[in-house]
């Protein structure tokens, strides 16, 4: 192990994974097929995830992915399938009548929200988990069954002045 004290370090390599700030490395390691529920990972391609309850709309599980100190992760074919991944999910909010934006936005740190009961938690984690890790495939699956149910994803434009997603 390294460590490296940046101004919220100490950072420090952790199993062969990028850095991780020091009070992170005894997070467990997520595992694609494990069960999943609320609660703080690392994931297998070095991110951190974390799962909770939405705050403002009990409704929605909140999913967020982090990679700070990994720009491998942030490359414009990942950013884009986590895009079309999050729109996809919000697909079923819309059909559900919730009004909120889609919870995402491009760069280290990922937000997405899952209404409860729609899409299972395990399913939209592992696709999570693939596109980090180069796999299309499971976030295609989503993006393809929900089309089939509410119509074509919206169309991407850039981010806003916020970071957050904006569709036509």
């Amino acid at each position: 192990m390294t460590e490296d004290r940046g101004a919220a370090g100490p950072y420090i390599e952790y199993d062969g994974l990028p850095v991780l700030h020091g009070s992170e490395v005894k997070l467990p390691l997520i595992h694609p097929y494990a069960p999943v529920e609320a609660g703080r990972y690392v994931t297998p391609g070095g991110g951190r995830l974390t799962i909770r309850k939405a705050e403002a709309n009990a409704a929605h599980l909140r999913i967020t992915l982090d990679h700070l100190g990994c720009p491998a992760q942030c490359t414009p074919e990942k950013d884009a399938a986590f895009r079309r991944l999050a729109l996809a999910v919000e697909g079923y909010c819309v059909h559900a009548g919730c009004r909120h934006r889609p919870a995402f936005s491009d760069g280290v740190l990922r937000c997405f929200e899952l209404r409860n009961g729609t899409l299972t938690l395990a399913a939209f984690v592992r696709a999570v988990l693939a596109i980090e890790l180069g796999d299309l495939v499971p976030a295609g699956r989503i993006v393809k069954e929900s089309e089939a149910r509410f119509g074509p994803v919206r169309p991407l434009e850039g981010p806003d002045e916020e970071g957050q997603v904006e569709a036509v």
